[in-house]
């Protein structure tokens, strides 16, 4: 043979197990995991095609919306965000992009892949753009779609929606919504606060491995992709093509990919996990918790990087570098533990440390490990300095 069978094959691999307090994937539960080694089903038999409705159920629950256009992509998050613009924006479209972090230059990036033109209104990291911002912004603009993160990873902001809808609805647009870093730890009411598309991830607070993107169209997003005058871009992303494999639709099921069966019993899992905690339960968990976290912060001299409480994300908190200490150093010290917390990223790189509660990962034994060797590493460095 011209490729021989590798030899590193050979052997098992090394996974050690490792407390995930970055900014994602978190550690998976047990029964989420156990999940995955059920027996594989065909993805249009009617045993598995019943767990993708119950899937779709439990997905409507923790976006808290009665869109019938809600599913699954089989893809990260980036697929969620990807999806939501190449079906709702077209050649020519406006979008304008709520930029308070990184995942803005993500947006800018795929809407530009789509033809459309972008402008931001920004706030710098750490901050959030108010109601009154965003009307004025979009007075001058007129766009057609609007995006906007809620828990902006890079910087631990969880920016305030309310009246967000509303106002883009006011003035004929549509709003997007990201919630890959804040669903199940920060309150979130797709249909109360308006939101035309809403997309996540299952790797953060669900607990479950990182490799689908649940996402929801309201009928006012599905009127425009039904008017649209090309088709969608992407094959794999069209949402009414998904629409119909997830029946989402009243109409017979059609053959669009093969799902990704054993992550999709996961999700299932993972959603049963969370109703039977309650949604409201599970966002309380994480505000009672990062209290603890911040108390355990303030206690080794080191401070939040949002400096007004009621922006910072419940499951996401950044903590602001003090000067003299080498940020990667900490993280790679933490990391020799078996406790991963991350750097900056984009904008807020080398000037903080981002550690992420999600779901599960969100308790006081975990907190108080992180805070001990957090404690323990700061005086190492200050030591040596």
């Amino acid at each position: 043979m011209d490729v021989p069978p590798p030899a590193c094959l050979k052997s098992p691999p090394n996974i050690p197990h490792k407390l995930l307090l970055g900014p994602g994937p978190s550690n998976a539960a047990e029964d989420v995991l156990q999940a995955m080694t059920s027996p594989l089903l065909g993805h249009l038999h009617p045993e598995f095609l019943k767990i993708m409705d119950e899937v779709k159920e439990g997905i409507q629950y923790v976006f808290q919306t009665k869109n019938k256009l809600t599913f699954a992509i089989s893809g990260t998050g980036h697929a969620g965000m990807e999806c939501a613009l190449v079906n709702l924006l077209e050649p020519g479209d406006r979008l304008l992009v709520v930029d308070i972090g990184f995942w803005a230059n993500r947006a800018t990036d795929m809407a530009e892949r789509c033809g459309a033109t972008v402008q931001r209104v920004t706030e710098p990291p750490g901050k959030a753009v108010d109601a009154a911002t965003l009307e004025k912004a979009i007075e001058s603009y007129r766009p057609h779609v609007v995006f906007v993160v809620q828990g902006e990873s890079s910087t631990g902001v969880c920016q305030p929606l309310e009246k967000f809808g509303s106002i883009c609805h006011k003035h004929g647009a549509l709003l997007v919504v990201d919630t890959v870093a804040s669903l199940g730890g920060a309150e979130f009411y797709a249909d109360r606060l308006e939101v035309d598309c809403v997309y996540s991830a299952t790797q953060k607070c669900l607990n479950a491995p990182p490799s689908l993107a649940p996402i929801s169209f309201s009928e006012r997003a599905l009127e425009k992709i039904k008017k649209r005058t090309k088709k969608v871009q992407s094959y794999y992303l069209d949402a009414e093509l998904l629409g119909n494999y997830w029946g989402c639709f009243d109409e017979p099921r059609r053959y669009h990919h093969t799902g990704m069966i054993s992550s999709v019993y996961a999700l299932r899992a993972a959603l049963a996990r969370l109703a039977a905690e309650g949604l409201d339960e599970a966002v309380q968990k994480h505000k009672r918790n990062v209290q603890l976290l911040y108390i355990g912060l303030d206690d080794i001299g080191v401070s939040p990087f949002v400096q007004d409480e009621k922006l910072r994300l419940p499951c996401l908190t950044t903590v602001a570098v003090p000067e003299g200490i080498d940020a990667k150093q900490v993280c790679d010290t933490l990391m020799s533990q078996g406790i991963e917390v991350a750097g900056g990223l984009g904008p807020t790189v080398g000037k903080l440390w981002r550690i992420g509660t999600f779901g599960m990962n969100s308790n006081e034994a975990n907190i108080k490990r992180v805070v001990a060797a957090m404690k323990a590493a700061l005086a190492d460095q200050k030591h040596h300095i």
